[in-house]
């Protein structure tokens, strides 16, 4: 009986969570649109170019390559953030940490390889 009380305090905690994690944006956002002035214009509703009149589409089309090269950048750089909890507890981890880390910087050589070969890496 004592057991199912503490497994019953840990639920309505974790409930009581979800319950303020979900009120809390819902009233900020009702005082905020009750708080806030309303006063529509047809200016509000223009696409803003720093003052000046749009004079045409504002949306460009850029080659997927770009983002192909931005989002290589982003998951080798994200890895190589690995790299600095094992370099700073080497002393601590020792010959296996070294095989292990070893593995992963290989299998990033190989990705980098791999997108060289498709040629994502070529700008033009």
């Amino acid at each position: 009986m004592e057991l199912w009380h503490l497994y019953q305090n840990n639920y309505l905690i974790v409930l009581s969570f979800i319950i303020i994690g979900v009120l809390l944006p819902l009233v900020a956002l009702f005082f905020g649109k009750l708080l806030r002035p309303y006063q529509p214009n047809e200016n509000k509703y223009t696409t803003y170019e720093s003052g000046i009149d749009p004079f045409q589409d504002s949306r460009v089309q850029f080659t997927v390559r770009y983002y192909m090269f931005a989002l290589l950048f982003v998951i080798f750089d994200v890895e190589t953030v690995f790299l600095y909890p094992w370099a700073v507890a080497y002393e601590k981890l020792g010959i296996f940490a070294l095989i292990e880390m070893l593995i992963f910087v290989f299998m990033l050589v190989i990705g980098l390889i791999y997108a060289w070969k498709k040629k994502v890496l070529k700008w033009i």
